[in-house]
């Protein structure tokens, strides 16, 4: 029985988004909050920053979690501190997002440094708690006690890194939505087949947000999800990563994003992941060389006599992260998987 009560905050994350966006929507037209869908050569301005709704639909969703935690199962110790925790690191970051879009991406928003120092500032929740396990297994070396360096510079900089290179993979209608259900359903899975079902279910609060978000956000796009969107989910994801203690597990999976790091990297981070929208509403090369994933889908694309659309670099990125997501489970089995046996 109790397994069903679960359901409840799944499907209010789910509903409470769902029914917001359109009032955020017309909110936004109204105060000017409208940006431009750079991959189509006409649309109509599209509203922006609406994934603080589905932040906001995440988090109701947590509350009725706990509230059922305290009231009828009586269960008012455990995991509550790292749930309100990762809580806590997740407002902040919407928070720090949603000022981000508000002062404006195309004119430069927070300074690079101003948003490093800020995130850093939202790690401390977690920092305090000593969130994680400061026990590292270290190739030739074995196993090695960080102590508090863990808590001071692993978490910091697992926060940070998970946080703005989540960022760095968008710009695409659905793109951000669908990473995020993706690769949290694979943490959710492997948190839960690790013993921590508690993490599953914020894991579900979000995807279920995710999902009612995409329903507006996938092409065309009725609300873009800013800032406040990517900062959270790519936070909650270094958060499943530390709270559930498998860091590598959770690296593997982000093998995505390391690679459009270096992408980005090699543009020096001034080259934009949009592509060149032709009047056939397919996409070309916005540049020479490839700066990122969305590139490279146009580029193949192109190259095996496919008509690059958004919807289709959407799907090949998507497509490629499962791919990952299967291998990592494959590598890692041993770890994933003894925990039920």
């Amino acid at each position: 029985m109790a397994d069903y009560v679960l359901v409840i905050p799944i499907l209010t994350s789910f509903f409470v988004t769902l029914f917001l966006i359109p009032f955020w929507i017309k909110k936004a037209k109204q105060i000017g909050l409208l940006w431009d869908d750079m991959n189509k050569v006409k649309s109509e301005k599209v509203a922006g920053s609406g994934g603080i709704i589905a932040i906001l639909g995440f988090v109701i969703g947590i509350l009725i979690y706990i509230a059922y935690r305290v009231f009828i199962l009586n269960n008012n110790n455990s995991n509550l501190v790292q749930i309100f925790a990762s809580l806590s690191v997740i407002l902040i970051l919407a928070g720090i997002g949603l000022v981000d879009d508000l002062l404006g991406w195309h004119r430069g928003g927070l300074s690079a440094k101003s948003r490093l120092i800020l995130v850093f500032f939202a790690a401390i929740p977690l920092m305090v708690i000593n969130a994680g396990k400061s026990l590292v297994n270290v190739p030739l070396l074995g196993v090695v006690d960080l102590g508090i360096i863990y808590p001071l510079i692993i978490i910091p900089l697992g926060i940070i890194g998970a946080t703005t290179t989540f960022n760095i993979l968008a710009g695409f209608n659905g793109l951000e939505a669908g990473q995020g259900i993706i690769l949290l359903g694979a943490l959710g899975l492997a948190a839960f087949f690790m013993g921590n079902a508690w993490l599953s279910v914020i894991a579900l609060c979000m995807i279920a947000a995710l999902f009612a978000f995409l329903i507006y956000n996938f092409s065309p796009a009725k609300i873009f999800p800013g800032d406040s969107l990517t900062y959270s989910v790519g936070g909650l994801i270094a958060i499943m990563a530390i709270l559930g203690n498998f860091e590598r597990i959770a690296v593997f999976f982000y093998t995505p994003y390391i690679i459009e790091t270096i992408l980005k990297l090699r543009g020096k981070l001034t080259k934009q992941s949009f592509g060149r929208p032709l009047e056939d509403n397919s996409l070309d090369l916005r540049y020479e060389k490839i700066y990122g994933l969305e590139h490279l889908a146009i580029y193949l694309m192109k190259k095996f006599k496919m008509k690059p659309t958004e919807k289709r670099v959407v799907y090949s990125i998507w497509i490629f992260q499962i791919f990952i997501i299967i291998l990592g489970f494959i590598v890692f089995r041993e770890g994933i998987f003894n925990a039920i046996k």
